[in-house]
């Protein structure tokens, strides 16, 4: 399945279909999703980052327990703007996860948003680190579908 651009995503979607944005760490991967109004991103679960085909039936499945009509996902640049090896992983890796999970994706630039993520729940939240390794990549799926949201409404 190809890759798509966030405004041809949001027209692919029947009326009431929800976003679900995904933040692909290191050993778990951050799970968003929007209102049905397509305006508000919220952080909803992790799922533990295994084969692929395991994430992508636990994926399908929450997909399908809310109405989502399609994918949004983290793509970390290189500082500069770049198209680095990350990203190019992270693009190849979506591209499979939307193949299996059969639902239409989308990249958003993802940079520095889970440092921005730890710095709100440091300063704002003042949470503990070992509450913030439990949230830290839900509220990055997050941040990154509310930025992708706000870009294409």
């Amino acid at each position: 399945m190809p890759l798509f651009n966030i405004p041809e995503l949001r027209l692919a979607l029947r009326p009431g279909q929800r976003l679900m944005g995904i933040d692909p760490g290191q050993k778990t991967i951050g799970i968003a999703l929007s209102d049905v109004s397509l305006m508000l991103a919220s952080p909803c679960t992790t799922v533990r980052r295994r084969k692929l085909s395991l994430v992508a039936a636990e994926i399908g499945e929450l997909a399908r327990r809310h109405d989502v009509g399609a994918l949004v996902g983290g793509l970390p640049l290189s500082l500069d703007g770049s198209f680095g090896p990350a990203a190019q992983a992270a693009r190849d890796w979506m591209m499979n996860l939307s193949q299996q999970v059969g639902l239409p994706a989308a990249m958003w630039d993802e940079r520095l948003s889970s440092s921005a993520v730890n710095r709100m729940l440091i300063q704002d939240v003042d949470m503990t680190r070992q509450r913030r390794e439990q949230v830290v990549d839900k509220v990055a799926a997050a941040y990154i579908l509310q930025a992708a949201l706000d870009a294409s409404a």
